[in-house]
């Protein structure tokens, strides 16, 4: 066999991937089922408050991933986001497990772990300690060959269109080359006859491309097909509705069995303000004159809680130690979005295009807002209340 030919893959040359991707195949569907399972019965990956939530993967995301642009845009919609993900990781490990619309599972598993990739594991060095990257090439193999005719519904699929198109078993068996040189009539000496005296070889040749061809071949489909995505889609259906309901269940499920502690909110909210005079004393001092916010302990120690500035504009004050309050105008200077306080990255971030700014002094650290947050200075009184002074 000259060089050349050496490099070409024969007709079929993958009927075996079917068992020898098999073993992948059961790691994959078992991994993405639990994984999308994991999260559905964890009340704190959809909880803004807790640093395992999906908003605080986005947050840590979007500082170094190369398509944080686009991470920003979708930290507003994070649980909606969270929740895809997780009922998406659930029917692409139904899909490879069972080996239903296999390929499109693969190609399903494969986009998932780019978007992984670049989101989270972009920056992992050596490149190769990054899990995702694995997993996107894992996927690839059943997004070419897909279960391989192996134990597989698509296989069971196949049959039953075949038998109702009047065709045989298309169950792709690998046989060697020398065994169609026994039975073959176009065989002479050497040499092949269907192929004007070629020689006789795997490519090209009339038995190995017999039978039904693909649709990439006939570029349209025909009554085989049309069986194929008929059956294939009711299978489909019948599958997605288990794994909704699955999804649902283990939501509720996890939730009833609350192993997974409920994360505090960390951002209390001030009724209203009065406006004070500082004329009046307390217990140990006079009362600090500006507008009285309310009762110093609705802000927790680590949290914040929000407020309303005498301008107008919504503002948040927080305590990241005992006794110590800061105080910002929460609009955001970039298109004027309200911040909030993410207790797990301890920084305010805009939802809208997710920049970020430090609770020390309001400084922007990363976004596309041109400045930090406008300060405020608050006291808390002798009687307990606390009161923006400036």
């Amino acid at each position: 066999m000259t060089p050349s030919k050496a490099m070409v893959v024969p007709p079929k040359g993958w009927a075996l991937a079917g068992w020898a991707f098999l073993p992948l195949r059961v790691f994959l569907g078992v991994t993405f089922i639990y994984a999308g399972m994991q999260k559905l019965a964890n009340p704190n990956f959809f909880d803004a408050n807790s640093p395992a939530s999906i908003q605080a993967q986005l947050i840590a995301a979007a500082r170094l991933s190369p398509i944080h642009v686009l991470i920003e845009h979708l930290l507003q919609f994070a649980v909606p986001l969270g929740l895809a993900i997780a009922i998406g990781e659930l029917a692409i490990g139904v899909g490879i497990l069972l080996g239903l619309w296999t390929r499109i599972a693969g190609l399903g598993g494969a986009v998932l772990s780019f978007s992984l990739f670049l989101a989270v594991s972009f920056h992992a060095s050596p490149f190769y300690t990054g899990s995702d990257l694995v997993f996107f090439f894992a996927f690839m193999p059943f997004v070419v060959a897909g279960a391989g005719g192996v134990l597989s519904v698509d296989r069971l699929i196949a049959r039953r269109a075949a038998a109702e198109s009047g065709e045989g078993d298309p169950t792709p068996y690998a046989v060697s080359f020398a065994s169609i040189q026994s039975f073959c009539g176009n065989l002479e000496g050497t040499t092949c006859t269907a192929q004007s005296g070629a020689a006789c070889g795997p490519e090209g040749c009339p038995v190995l491309h017999g039978g039904h061809r693909s649709i990439v071949e006939r570029k349209v489909p025909d009554g085989f097909d049309r069986r194929t995505v008929v059956i294939g889609s009711a299978v489909a259906g019948v599958a997605g509705v288990a794994t909704v309901a699955l999804a649902g269940a283990t939501a509720g499920i996890g939730r009833a069995l609350g192993r997974a502690p409920k994360a505090q909110s960390a951002t209390g909210s001030f009724e209203g303000s009065t406006t004070t005079t500082g004329a009046g004393s307390g217990t140990t001092g006079p009362t600090p004159k500006g507008t009285m916010l309310g009762a110093a302990s609705t802000v927790p120690i680590g949290g914040a809680a929000t407020f309303t500035t005498p301008s107008g504009d919504p503002g948040v004050v927080l305590q990241p130690k005992k006794g110590v309050f800061l105080a910002y105008d929460a609009v955001c200077p970039h298109a004027g979005c309200t911040v909030s306080y993410s207790k797990a990255a301890d920084l305010l971030v805009c939802p809208c295009h997710a920049s970020e700014f430090t609770v020390n002094n309001g400084d922007v650290i990363a976004g596309p807002s041109p400045t930090g947050l406008t300060p405020y200075t608050v006291s808390e009184g002798p009687d307990g209340q606390l009161y923006l002074t400036s």
